[in-house]
């Protein structure tokens, strides 16, 4: 990705790593439209590179406190990208499905219930699913979206299969996309915001 680093990005990481909301929503604005661009030529449709939007940079709030140690994050994020972006290919592949099935804010809630929850509230939604997960499945979210570990490597952690662990992030990205949904909102609303 060829996007030029922001002013000060390492503050930025650094605030964000401290929980500032404000400096997230700085780095989001900055990064958001060129890993969608570069996630597209990647996946086998529009949905598919929105949920890798979706999905990464959820990944980096959740592990903020790791952007401390981040030289580069154009990098990072770059590397952050192409793993997940294959992970989602080679689940795709696995599962014999076209394309990941997603619908959009506009079709799944009329306009009454589309009311976007404000980014703090959205976080707290994401927090509150996370408790509710079967411990195995949080192992298996920590492992690969917040510290992330690719499925090879969590299996060995956890010691069981590759499968197993693709099973239990499958179900708990569900778990969560469904608390989500029962909060009339799909995902946090600062990404839904710039995509609707």
């Amino acid at each position: 990705m060829a996007v030029p680093p922001l002013q000060n990005e390492s503050d930025i990481l650094t605030k964000i790593a401290e929980g500032d909301q404000f400096a997230f929503t700085i780095l989001f604005n900055h990064y958001q439209k060129d890993v969608f661009v570069h996630s597209r030529r990647l996946t086998p449709s529009e949905d598919d590179a929105l949920e890798v939007v979706q999905d990464i940079f959820i990944k980096i709030w959740i592990g903020r406190e790791r952007l401390k140690t981040i030289n580069n994050f154009g990098a990072y994020l770059n590397r952050v990208v192409r793993n997940h972006v294959f992970d989602v290919l080679k689940q795709l592949s696995q599962e014999n499905e076209s394309h990941v099935k997603l619908q959009s804010a506009s079709t799944e809630f009329d306009d009454s219930t589309r009311q976007l929850l404000d980014y703090q509230d959205a976080i707290h939604i994401l927090n509150e699913a996370l408790t509710e997960l079967a411990p195995q499945q949080k192992i298996a979210y920590k492992l690969c979206h917040q510290e992330g570990m690719k499925y090879e490597e969590a299996a060995k952690e956890m010691n069981i299969s590759t499968e197993t662990v693709r099973v239990h992030m499958k179900q708990a990205l569900n778990k969560i996309r469904a608390h989500f949904r029962k909060h009339a909102v799909l995902y946090p609303m600062l990404i839904l915001a710039l995509y609707k």
